[in-house]
């Protein structure tokens, strides 16, 4: 027998440069086992439940909505609006990052602080923003760690010199210039050593070595932990070609994709929504990493956003 746990409300497999249909085919429910499958529905949003919250009931009704894609829809603009009881709004993204991380270089030495507070957003370029911006109000010194990158195979060397690969800022991938500072946090992006450091695993940088940083882990089982991390060889797989990045497995992660939330539980949470969400479910995946409408902050130009739902995902 095999448990399988998952919720099609949230984010379908990602397939680079897909559309819906290949989204839909990717899913377990086009599978040829899906018609064997016994399935158990939960209920309850345990994330609301456990804060006891008099809103509790009406918002985890709201992301229900959300998630089946029943949010009442603006019919000039195909957007949602959001109810003042569902969020907080905030007019810029300054206000968001103030509203989420309060004085952030007297509070980032508090790793409980840190550890549950994130800002989500639908695409890599506006949270590297967001990233860069609030590193930038953390004292220390900045430490920029270059990767070597190089073809794997070697008719593409001349193809592909290093200053074009470097040139590469891929998913899934850390970046040619990671830049750093003691306090910030970061994202693993790799399994090293599991289950103390898997994809996923965010950390407070203690210690910026040469050939190593030592991090203390935020949340989980080895919550406190300090743990030392290698550069290592990466090979991404949606290029054309391969190459090798040799890099330490981490980004920043004051700001996150929502792809990449998925699965964690936040106090505090801010949704940068300038450039709209894209695919299923990311709307739906973002509003629910929090248990009450107080600790969900939205920027959303105009107070409103589209929430994308493949209604055959739910069917």
């Amino acid at each position: 027998m095999i448990l399988l746990a998952g919720d099609f409300r949230q984010t379908l497999p990602v397939i680079p440069r897909s559309t819906p249909a290949d989204e839909l085919n990717a899913c377990l429910k086009s599978s040829n086992l899906w018609k064997h499958v016994k399935v158990l529905h939960l209920s309850k949003n345990m994330r609301v439940e456990l804060q006891n919250d008099q809103s509790g009931n009406i918002f985890s009704k709201q992301l229900i909505d959300i998630g089946n894609g029943k949010f009442p829809i603006d019919m000039l603009t195909g957007c949602i609006n959001f109810p003042q009881s569902f969020c907080q709004l905030t007019r810029s993204k300054d206000e968001l990052i103030q509203k989420v991380f309060p004085d952030v270089s007297q509070n980032y030495k508090n790793h409980d602080w840190l550890s549950e507070r994130a800002i989500l957003a639908a695409k890599n370029i506006d949270v590297n923003e967001l990233n860069f911006k609030i590193q930038e109000q953390i004292t220390g010194e900045l430490r920029i760690y270059k990767s070597v990158d190089s073809a794997t195979n070697q008719d593409d060397v001349v193809n592909y010199p290093p200053e074009f690969l470097n040139s590469l800022d891929l998913p899934g991938l850390p970046p040619h210039n990671l830049q750093l500072k003691v306090g910030s946090v970061v994202i693993m992006l790799r399994n090293i050593n599991q289950p103390r450091l898997c994809n996923g695993t965010r950390l407070a940088i203690k210690k910026l070595l040469n050939n190593v940083i030592e991090a203390t882990i935020l949340k989980g089982k080895y919550k406190g932990e300090d743990v030392l991390i290698p550069r290592i060889p990466m090979i991404p797989t949606d290029v054309p070609f391969e190459f090798k990045r040799l890099q330490f497995p981490v980004r920043l992660a004051f700001a996150m994709t929502i792809n990449k939330s998925q699965g964690q539980s936040l106090c505090v949470c801010g949704i940068n929504l300038e450039n709209p969400c894209f695919s299923h479910g990311q709307l739906y995946v973002a509003c629910s990493r929090v248990g009450k409408p107080s600790d969900l902050f939205i920027y959303a130009p105009g107070n409103q956003t589209k929430n994308i739902v493949y209604h055959k995902a739910l069917q």
